[in-house]
This record gives structure tokens, sequence and C-alpha cells, in this order.
């Protein structure tokens, strides 16, 4: 029988700091592997991932979410590396930018690449990635050896989870595993911004 989640205010160390346990990033990676769909925190809210590349995976999030799947998702990763198998060059305009506002709470509309999964980009040419800034999700990444699906864990058109509880309340039997800790200080969503045009998507 597997290790339950912790409560929902585990993991937090000193001074605010999110700490999570090694066997916990472990047994996520292990769920993503076997296809699985996962939850865990990131900088403002509890989100919904899975292998990118898994296509059952994908659709069960949008199962869950009961979301349109023409809207594609967004990848977060630990470093700009982990993003180089679903991306092209970032725009050379904005490139400085960009790596400049990572790791940290901003997604970039970005060129993908041909082969990148319609079930990510929705079938657009273009792919929202981030490299992420909160520990728990970087380290996940870290431990999934990959970017990751990253959408906020709430049915479409509802608030989304900030904490375990609210999460496992509001989506019950979802997910295959829970990654304690706490989301960031961030009151929003990450901020959206469109690499070649510089218009923001999301605030």
């Amino acid at each position: 029988m597997s290790r339950p989640a912790a409560p929902a205010d585990a993991g937090r160390g000193g001074k605010g700091d999110v700490v999570t346990s090694p066997w916990h990033l472990r047994e996520a990676a292990r769920r993503v592997r076997r296809g699985g769909v996962i939850a865990y925190p990131t900088e403002a809210v509890f989100g919904l991932g899975c292998d990118p590349d898994d296509g059952a995976a994908v659709r069960r999030i949008f199962r869950i979410k009961r979301r349109d799947a023409a809207k594609g998702l967004i990848l977060i990763a630990a470093e700009l590396e982990q993003l180089l198998p679903y991306i092209q060059a970032l725009p050379a305009a904005r490139e400085p930018e960009i790596l400049a506002s990572w790791p940290g709470p901003v997604t970039w509309i970005v060129p993908a690449r041909l082969d990148t999964p319609a079930w990510l980009t929705g079938g657009r040419d273009t792919l929202a990635v981030r490299v992420t800034a909160h520990p728990v999700a970087a380290a996940l990444c870290r431990a999934c050896g990959g970017a990751l699906v990253s959408t906020s864990a709430n049915r479409s058109g509802h608030a989304p989870a900030r904490n375990v509880l609210q999460m496992q309340r509001r989506l019950p039997g979802a997910t295959d595993y829970v990654v304690p800790g706490r989301v960031g200080e961030r009151a929003r969503p990450s901020r959206i911004v469109d690499a070649r045009s510089g218009a923001v998507l999301r605030p």
C-alpha cells in the first residue's frame, strides 16, 4: 500500500520555505512514469500534472477539469533544457527578457516544435512554457527527469485550489497522488506573455 499524502500544512520549513520529502518526490515521479495524474503546489495554486508525452494522461486531465482540449496546456520545467524537446528557438528579440524572467512566475507563449503533440498545443504552432521558481515544482520536474504538464487544480470556470485540502474536496479521487507542500505567495496564477508579439495575455 502506498504512503498517504501528508496533511495540508506539511512541507513547510522555517521562514516560510517549502520543504518536501525526497520520498514524496520519488513517489510522485513513479506515478507520473506509470501514466498517472498528480497534484502539486506551484507559485500561486495547486496544479494538476502528468507526463507531457502521455496522451492518455493528458486527456484524463482535460476530463478532470472539464476543459476544452483546444485550449492547450502549460508545461513547466526546472530549467530551460527540459523544455527544448517541445519548443523551437526562443524569439531572438525577446530571448533576453524571457531568460531574465526565469525561474519565475511568467509563462511565455513560444513557437512549438513541429512534432510537439497537439494535445499540448491545442493544435496551434505555439506552446505555453515556464521555468518555475517554486522549489517543490522544480524539484518534482528534476525527479521526473523532464518537463511536466501544469494546469490549475479545479474544474474549468471554478476557483483553483490553493492547498491540499481544497484540492481533495473539489476534485475528490481525481488524482493518483498529491505532493504535499504550500503554494507560493502570488495571489494570481502566472503571468502569460506572447513571446512573438509581446502581448500580455494574462496579467
